[in-house]
């Protein structure tokens, strides 16, 4: 553990200075010139820095995985600022774990690169078609892989696809460079890699596979039939929650001692686990704790629906109700007996067990970590992008729920919640910021819904044909009317009354 006191010296991050940190930093026992690269990953946000990054960095302290070092690249301008950053501390990053117990930080240098942002991603796609690269992992979010929201099928229609389509060696995506970079390893001979999505989306490998090819097929059937033959997406389940990086996390390693431009805090939790199916190769992550199984649906399916979805659940009504933070949340009377009622009686039911975890019992260590005070998770982070996350966490349950004869009054509740701070106001008056892709579209239809509340669920691109399902419809209605008659927390004390 390291203290928290401020440091009289600050080490700016590099390799130089590595031997420079200060007692009871981790750092790279591994000589970081003699690292080849072997992996491409598009979207280095906080969440891959802490997770895979660290993942494949503990292999290389135990002396493996050393051709399988990470290139970063992205595909918006803002990408080409966090290559800045990064590229001037060697690409190296502070991580600092976070726990009740205390902080930990450790510098990862499982990374050595990162690919200029460019119009067109030529850069990329050369990169992508180099033959040691045999992976090409991904963090895009959620709602990053161009699904109709009707028919979850390849929204083909989409203008970026379409762009991606009529310019196939030009691409503004990066499923479209990924489709340029394997033409140019099919047609040199250097065959195909995999491709690895590591974002929250249920079989997000089957997802991936979809994307790439079905965007390669609106230019070159053959070359898109070659892809699916030939290339692997193994799905993948990934947990640990990272906030984002703020004021208060820059000054937090400049306490430790490091004068670090992006460093990443996390809590002490991690799993990963992935479907063995790579045609090209992989690192040995099972050797440091990685779960390598052929059984990845039944761990993600609990992990989306109670973690994914208990997100959901608390952070519409945390943002309403004015809490900063999920450690706030869970410190709330009201709303953790909504996340406990609603996570054991609604969701958990329709999970499956997994080796050495019940359902019930992974509540329980969802609360926990939730509740952790050291952990700065924002309320209006987790509520971010309401449009791809309550259509891929909480109404799957709904509609599970409904078939099975389970209870859905809460989740209709959390609903109606979302339809309320869509409104774009908290029960104090203040303004909610826009937080939402689709935002405008949103606010428009709640506040049609103070009025009407089925024009919520009228929303089919979200709820499909739930507004025909009247246990749920009748419940949401009977809850929204609730919420802007007596108030959110007036709709809790009902809902907690049972």
């Amino acid at each position: 553990m390291v203290e928290k006191k401020e440091s009289p010296h600050r080490v700016k991050l590099s390799d130089a200075n590595l031997s420079e940190l200060p007692a009871g930093i981790l750092t790279p026992t591994y000589d970081r010139a003699d690292l080849k690269p072997g992996i491409v990953h598009i979207g280095l946000g906080n969440f891959h820095r802490a997770h895979q990054a660290w993942y494949l960095h503990r292999l290389m302290q135990v002396g493996l995985a050393h051709d399988w070092a990470i290139i970063g690249a992205g595909v918006r301008s803002i990408d080409e600022e966090q290559r800045l950053k990064l590229a001037a501390q060697d690409y190296l990053t502070t991580l600092i774990e976070l726990s009740p117990e205390g902080s930990r930080a450790e510098v990862v240098g499982s990374m050595i690169g990162y690919v200029p942002v460019q119009s067109g991603n030529g850069h990329l796609i050369a990169q992508m078609a180099a033959p040691e690269i045999r992976i090409v992992a991904l963090t895009v979010t959620e709602g990053g892989y161009y699904i109709d929201p009707v028919t979850k099928g390849f929204d083909a229609a989409h203008s970026d696809i379409l762009l991606d389509a009529a310019n196939p060696n030009a691409p503004t995506t990066a499923f479209g460079a990924m489709v340029a970079a394997l033409r140019v390893r099919r047609d040199n001979g250097a065959g195909p890699f995999t491709g690895m999505s590591c974002d929250n989306v249920q079989g997000n490998g089957d997802i991936l596979r979809q994307t790439v090819v079905s965007l390669a097929r609106l230019s070159d059937r053959i070359l898109a039939d070659w892809i699916d033959e030939n290339c692997s997406f193994p799905n993948s389940m990934v947990d640990c929650i990272v906030p984002s990086t703020d004021q208060k996390e820059l000054e937090l390693v400049k306490a430790l001692g490091i004068n670090d431009a992006v460093p990443v805090t996390h809590e002490s939790f991690r799993q990963w686990v992935i479907e063995d199916n790579f045609c090209a190769g992989r690192p040995d992550w099972g050797k440091v704790g990685a779960t390598i199984t052929d059984n990845v649906h039944d761990f993600e399916a609990m992990k989306i629906r109670i973690l994914n979805g208990g997100h959901q659940v608390i952070a519409g009504v945390g943002d309403l109700l004015s809490l900063a933070t999920i450690a706030d949340c869970m410190a709330h009377k009201k709303v953790v007996g909504l996340f406990r009622k609603v996570a054991r009686e609604e969701i958990a039911p329709l999970v499956k067990a997994v080796p050495e975890m019940s359902p019930q019992d992974y509540v329980d260590l969802v609360v926990e970590r939730f509740s952790n005070p050291h952990i700065i998770d924002t309320t209006r982070r987790v509520a971010f992008d309401g449009s791809s996350r309550h259509p891929g966490f909480i109404i799957p349950t709904i509609r599970e729920g409904l078939l099975a004869g389970t209870p859905v009054e809460g989740l209709a509740l959390v609903s109606a919640i979302w339809a309320r701070m869509c409104e774009g106001t908290r029960e104090n008056g203040s303004r909610i910021e826009p937080n939402d892709p689709f935002w405008g579209d949103l606010n428009r239809t709640a506040n049609e819904a103070k009025v009407t509340p089925k024009a919520w669920l009228s929303q089919h691109q979200y709820y499909g044909n739930l507004a025909l399902q009247t246990r749920f419809s009748d419940a949401f209605e009977k809850w929204l009317g609730l919420i802007w008659d007596k108030g959110v927390d007036a709709a809790l004390d009902v809902y907690l009354a049972g």
